[in-house]
């Protein structure tokens, strides 16, 4: 299958990516490990996406459509992908449409996952991570620390990053129904788009996520 993973900030996208492109036998191509392994590598788009994110600026739409073309031609993606982070914007899907169309493919189904505002707040807001270790995460309502503020495994202080104040999370919100929450409706108007809920344990979501493409694909 083809298809795109599609959701607000703290929708869990990447774990629901991992486990779905596992059930499926597809890669996971998102846009976070195409820049990395770009700029890692060294490839002419990696040093232009860099040049770019050094200066604080948005990676251009042709160089990020030029990174998911070039990982959508290796030999692990012939028989289906799915992409978490891209298409971001219309002016992708389009791009995406037109790159597929070239090759004689289409997409399978665009999973949506919905997840009310309040939740994603309270989800991304709540996050506290170890000063000592990052990969320490902690949550004051799902996974609180036995002592307030304290690292459970090395002691360490907690803290919340910029990026996880609820001032923040409310602007990249803003960012994703302007931008990449027109992507539903675009895909919606092809017949592809599967809503699921969110919410719940990692796996209910996947087993929802795997009955709702299934029940597309036998439609």
């Amino acid at each position: 299958m083809r298809i795109v993973l599609v959701g607000p900030p703290g929708a869990g996208k990447g774990t629901q990516a991992a486990f779905l492109a596992q059930n499926l036998s597809i890669p996971h191509i998102s846009t976070g490990d195409l820049f990395r392994a770009n700029i890692s590598q060294g490839t002419e788009l990696g040093r232009k996406a860099k040049s770019f994110m050094d200066a604080g600026e948005l990676v251009p739409d042709e160089v990020t459509i030029a990174m998911a073309k070039d990982r959508m031609a290796q030999a692990d993606a012939r028989n289906g992908f799915l992409l978490d982070g891209f298409p971001r914007n219309v002016s992708q899907a389009e791009a995406l449409d037109e790159m597929l169309k070239s090759e004689g493919m289409t997409l399978d189904a665009v999973l949506d996952l919905e997840v009310p505002e309040d939740e994603v707040v309270r989800r991304i807001a709540g996050r506290r991570i170890c000063r000592n270790d990052s990969s320490h995460v902690f949550h004051v309502s799902y996974s609180a620390p036995q002592q307030e503020g304290v690292c459970d495994t090395c002691g360490g202080d907690l803290y919340q990053r910029d990026d996880d104040s609820e001032e923040t999370v409310r602007k990249r919100l803003e960012v994703y129904h302007t931008q990449t929450e027109p992507i539903i409706d675009y895909y919606r108007n092809q017949g592809l788009v599967v809503t699921i809920s969110a919410l719940g344990k990692v796996t209910d979501v996947t087993k929802r996520a795997m009955e709702a493409l299934e029940k597309l694909q036998n439609d």
